[in-house]
């Protein structure tokens, strides 16, 4: 029974704490992203352009008008003619390899950090690295004015190691947190603030930088970021059993209707199972698809603002309101598509395997179209604006797909095969940036064509390798003792009680054989 303090405490929340830690780890996954994605949209603002004229080798004859070019002037902040800050010579090359940066650290810690989430809780592996993240960025542009480029990217690869455990950690928190029947609502909630952070990200970025100075877009999303921690200490805890002023109603309910509880309750959970892990076609189905998902998001999230000032030649403020509509739109959508998806699978429309096929297929095919056509528009910046909106809303789908999916066929080992798909696919943010650079030279508007064409090829790709092989329903290395072993596993046993039983019979054997 609950304390009367605790008891007292319990009241005061007018929704569940299931909720409570829903939306609290949506404003984690806000604060991650625009600390991740603000210098996506800065980053057109510190580095120098230079103004080319008809004559001139890398002259595009497609490009789009700029109202906002000066006259007789060499250089400028993209489509700003005051040049008021700190300005950088990086080729379209460095700025990728700096976008990049993030995701060589972030993708080290995923499986270290899913590790540590489940044998200690996600609640201070997912807090203190967010609480990193925040740091890195309040101390960016005194980085990049000390180092250049190459501090710039350093600094994004320590704040990508950081970063790196927190969605392993929130993974393993949803799966104590999430009851089967209300997975999809819970994880639109929790993977919406993707989206709540792109908005923030890219429209706040836009004010700001329009008003002052590209520094100060740091100095506020990593002032947020520290604050969302300090309230994050106090609001959320790791596992239901361990929340200290939860009401004994929702305890009740969760220890029997939240699938990784149930096992946990019954007996300690074995080490992970690896053997059996890095032979599961399903998983690496998964981990195909989160590649296909990374390529096309981070495609969007990363290039977009650079699209839309080089290519389409908005000023930053413009640029800032328009680059977060899509996020606005795919935010929407994740909830409907969430609610729809419950509601069919509680009446039997179609099963959960079925369902993760279904929004992947609309999640992948869906954007990449659309992008296409936005590419296809030219100059047409309002056409071009709705197709982008329209790729988002349909890449909204994903969250009630394949990126819940390692709910479903792992929910005990939750945190280690988030780390391995988010890990593995987090490589897609490594290359798209860079490629991105790399074909699109001079950014024009034919070059990025090519560079959308590749993202529709990915994600298609991908999309139907997890058609073929994804399930979604729990595998039966997840819980040996319950589906016991597939026919034909010569691979020895996976859990340590059996590792033990085995040892001890060959010692008895040992032993019979010395008399």
């Amino acid at each position: 029974m609950l304390s009367g303090w605790r008891l007292a405490l319990s009241k005061l929340f007018i929704i569940p704490q299931r909720y409570v830690f829903a939306i609290m780890a949506g404003l984690a996954i806000a604060n991650a992203y625009t600390m991740r994605v603000c210098l996506n949209l800065a980053i057109t603002q510190m580095v120098k352009r230079e103004v080319l004229v008809e004559g001139d080798a890398h002259f595009d004859p497609d490009a789009c008008p700029d109202p906002a070019a000066p006259v007789n002037v060499t250089s400028f902040i993209r489509g700003v003619a005051r040049v008021d800050t700190t300005q950088f010579e990086w080729s379209e090359a460095t700025q990728g390899l700096i976008l990049s940066g993030f995701y060589y650290g972030y993708v080290l810690t995923h499986i270290p950090g899913g590790m540590l989430a489940e044998k200690y809780g996600g609640k201070w592996v997912l807090g203190l690295g967010l609480f990193i993240t925040a740091v890195c960025t309040l101390v960016t542009p005194i980085v990049v004015e000390w180092g250049g480029a190459m501090a710039l990217f350093a600094l994004r690869v320590f704040e990508g190691l950081g970063e790196g455990p927190s969605m392993p950690g929130l993974m393993c928190m949803i799966s104590r947190w999430g009851p089967k029947t209300e997975r999809a609502r819970i994880g639109s909630i929790v993977f919406g603030g993707a989206q709540i952070g792109n908005i923030a990200g890219s429209y706040l970025s836009g004010i700001i930088m329009h008003d002052g100075k590209w520094q100060d877009v740091f100095y506020f999303f990593g002032a947020l970021g520290v604050i969302w921690f300090v309230l994050w200490i106090f609001l959320c805890y790791s596992t239901p059993n361990t929340h200290p002023f939860i009401s004994d109603e929702e305890k009740k309910y969760l220890n029997a209707n939240v699938d990784s509880l149930i096992h946990t309750n019954k007996q300690k959970l074995d080490p992970v199972p690896w053997k059996a892990l890095l032979r599961s076609v399903p998983l690496w189905a998964l981990i195909i698809a989160g590649i296909g998902h990374d390529w096309g998001y981070f495609t969007m999230v990363t290039d977009l603002p650079k699209y839309m000032t080089d290519v389409l030649k908005f000023n930053i403020k413009t640029a800032g309101i328009l680059n977060a509509l899509p996020y606005i739109a795919m935010w929407i959508s994740c909830f409907f598509f969430g609610t729809i998806c419950d509601f069919c699978v509680k009446r039997g429309w179609h099963s959960i395997p079925t369902a993760r096929k279904i929004y992947t297929t609309i999640a992948a095919t869906g954007p990449g179209i659309c992008i296409i056509m936005a590419s296809y528009s030219g100059c047409d910046t309002t056409l071009a604006t709705v197709w982008f909106i329209a790729a988002m809303t349909l890449m909204g789908a994903y969250y009630s797909g394949m990126k819940i999916n390692a709910l479903d066929i792992t929910p005990n080992y939750a945190g280690t095969t988030t780390a391995m798909v988010n890990g593995i696919a987090a490589i897609s943010g490594i290359i798209t940036p860079y490629l991105v650079g790399i074909l699109t030279p001079e950014s024009t508007l034919k070059q990025w064509r090519v560079a959308f064409w590749v993202c529709l090829a990915v994600l298609v790709v991908t999309n139907i390798i997890y058609i073929i092989w994804a399930q979604g329903e729990q595998l039966w290395w997840d819980d040996v003792k319950t589906h016991g072993y597939p026919a034909g596993w010569k691979h020895g046993p996976l859990t340590m009680r059996e590792v033990d039983a085995e040892d001890t019979k060959k010692e008895v054997e040992e032993q019979k054989d010395k008399h």
